[in-house]
């Protein structure tokens, strides 16, 4: 297939929506930023990262993703490795950021392999699934091995500590279980040990609040603690420092914005640095208060209209493996999205999840754009099934 062939092609239209996100991150970064001196250059680097990302994209869009798929076992224990790594490596390489073990200082840059990793594990159980050739899924042939496959880095990731992206690889396994045609039978023996877990620990947690809390914090989970009061109690008075005051100031100042917001860089809980981490995490408050409802539902508009150019791409590719390639980046967004702004309405507990596209961040944007250049190259090669 000639160049000139890929390039007629590629989705327009998904090229299109990252433009005006990419747009849209640099202004909301700029309002974020604003009174902050050190931070002043965020909003060049966001766009600098993004023109990185972009050609990064290109290069991955225009290479057939298929080689991708058989050599994704390489590239899944090299995320393995660089996860180990963190614990391995001493302080000036692998550093603390947050209270958890998870980048490498190259620099005056900073990698975070656990945004790799999502990327890598989404092929790794892709290509397992192709194998298959949609059949129903095996408990212990399949389901238990997939299991396996995502598990090793969640525990290495969740340890570090680093629970919001450890579930990110929980969620993306269970958008490639439904659609690598999982028994019904499978789904409810999971959904309730699930169920039976988290409202197991929550009752714990409430019942016997004191020594549970010690444990984990004596396991290296304190921050953990902090994060599920502030979600069941969110307005208890010891939960007023940290995450509970965070979660406190960001709810302020998404119902400051109301309808149409308060005006760009005119959101007073924004300029006024009420809210930690404005410019990363809590990058959806910027928009909230200064375009309020209205902005808030443009940006969500925006991210349907992507979301739903990858699934009509997955639906009309003839090979299975990009169709599990597209939900499992599907799942991730979603995840993401949903995570990043229900944390900050009461839906979700806090955690360190960046909203996609928008958030300062290079790792987590250039890994975003690296998993679009693969829905195009879905897009470009997914016409044919894939070849022995």
């Amino acid at each position: 297939m000639t160049l000139v062939i890929k390039l007629k092609k590629l989705d327009w239209t998904i090229l299109f929506l990252l433009f005006l996100l990419m747009i849209v991150s640099y202004f909301i970064i700029t309002s974020a930023t604003l009174n902050n001196a050190d931070l002043h250059s965020n909003a060049k680097k966001q766009v600098l990262f993004f023109i990185a990302g972009f050609f990064l994209m290109s290069c991955v869009a225009l290479f057939d993703y298929r080689y991708i798929i058989k050599w994704a076992w390489v590239g899944y224990l090299l995320g393995i490795l660089l996860l180990i790594g963190l614990y391995i490596l001493p302080d000036p390489i692998s550093v603390i950021k947050n209270g958890a073990r998870g980048w490498y200082s190259l620099g005056s840059m900073q990698f975070q392999p656990a945004e790799l990793m999502k990327f890598l594990l989404i092929i790794a159980i892709s290509a397992y699934l192709v194998k298959r050739n949609g059949e129903k899924l095996g408990f212990f042939r399949d389901v238990v091995p997939i299991g396996v496959i995502g598990g090793i880095p969640f525990v290495i990731i969740a340890l570090l500590p680093d629970l919001g992206n450890a579930v990110i690889l929980l969620v993306v396994m269970l958008g490639l279980y439904w659609i690598g045609n999982i028994k019904f039978s499978h789904v409810l023996i999971g959904a309730t040990a699930i169920g039976i877990i988290v409202g197991g620990f929550l009752m714990l947690f409430v019942q016997f609040h004191d020594p549970v809390s010690k444990l984990m914090t004596d396991v290296g989970g304190g921050h953990w603690v902090g994060r599920i009061e502030t979600f069941l109690q969110p307005e208890n008075e010891t939960n007023a420092q940290g995450d509970g005051y965070m979660a406190k100031q960001a709810k302020q100042a998404i119902a400051t914005g109301s309808l149409f917001g308060e005006g760009y860089k005119e959101g007073p809980n924004v300029q006024g640095g009420n809210v930690p981490f404005i410019y990363s995490d809590a990058i959806f408050v910027v928009v909230a208060e200064e375009f309020g409802f209205i902005g808030s539902s443009v940006l969500l508009m925006l991210y349907f209209f992507l979301i739903y150019r990858m699934i009509v791409i997955a639906m009309e590719c003839a090979d299975r493996g990009g169709g599990f390639l597209i939900i499992g980046i599907v799942s991730l967004y979603v995840f993401q999205i949903f995570q990043s702004i229900g944390m900050f309405i009461g839906l979700m507990p806090i955690t360190g999840i960046t909203l996609p596209f928008i958030s300062y961040g290079g790792t987590s944007l250039l890994i975003n754009l690296l998993a679009m250049g693969l829905v195009l190259s879905i897009k470009i090669h997914g016409d044919k099934p894939l070849e022995a």
